[in-house]
């Protein structure tokens, strides 16, 4: 099994290790792609993509994981780009799995693929961020974690390994991923 992993600059590091660390432990493969080789956390790590997103072949991966990230870090440029979008619509096209983490579901309101369909974002703030999950369509459902058909959205940092065990159990079976949970100590 592989995931692979998008990693738009200015993503939050948290988002995507317990992606990294979770399947690790479960001994799935994570592959990194982003928009250009070397990109840049919200807090200043610099990390090397393991492959450039054009180069992505769907058939290669069982999941897309997509951590969230801040605005004025340049998160939506990446995020919101043609190749984010139609990367997201091929996993989506394919029935594949689709986890994201805060505002991350934002990319794929974005996409168009939450329209009509109940999903989460960023809850605090006033609900800024789920107002605008609403406006592309999505049926926003206040809760930590939401799943709905092959996709599962979340609603801050702190649902990261929530959302991160519910895609493993996806793909390997409760079972699996509660060995994999008891291993780590939660």
């Amino acid at each position: 099994m592989n995931v692979l992993l998008f990693l738009a600059n200015g993503f939050e590091t948290m988002e995507a290790s317990v992606f990294v660390d979770i399947m690790g432990w479960a001994g799935i493969k994570v592959t990194t792609c982003a928009m250009r080789k070397n990109i840049t956390s919200t807090f200043g790590v610099s990390v090397n993509a393991d492959i450039l997103i054009s180069d992505v072949c769907i058939d290669d991966y069982d999941a897309l994981a997509i951590p969230g990230g801040f605005e004025e870090y340049g998160f939506y440029e990446d995020a919101f780009s043609e190749q984010a979008v139609r990367l997201i619509k091929e996993f989506n096209d394919r029935g594949k799995l689709i986890a994201t983490i805060c505002v991350a579901a934002l990319a794929l309101g974005n996409s168009g693929i939450l329209n009509g369909k109940r999903a989460t974002t960023y809850h605090l703030n006033n609900g800024r961020r789920q107002k605008q999950l609403a406006e592309y369509g999505a049926i926003v459902v206040n809760e930590p974690v939401v799943r709905t058909e092959n996709i599962i959205t979340s609603y801050c940092p702190q649902t990261g390994p929530a959302v991160a065990f519910l895609l493993l159990e996806e793909l390997v079976g409760a079972e699996q991923m509660q060995k994999t949970k008891t291993a780590m100590g939660f």
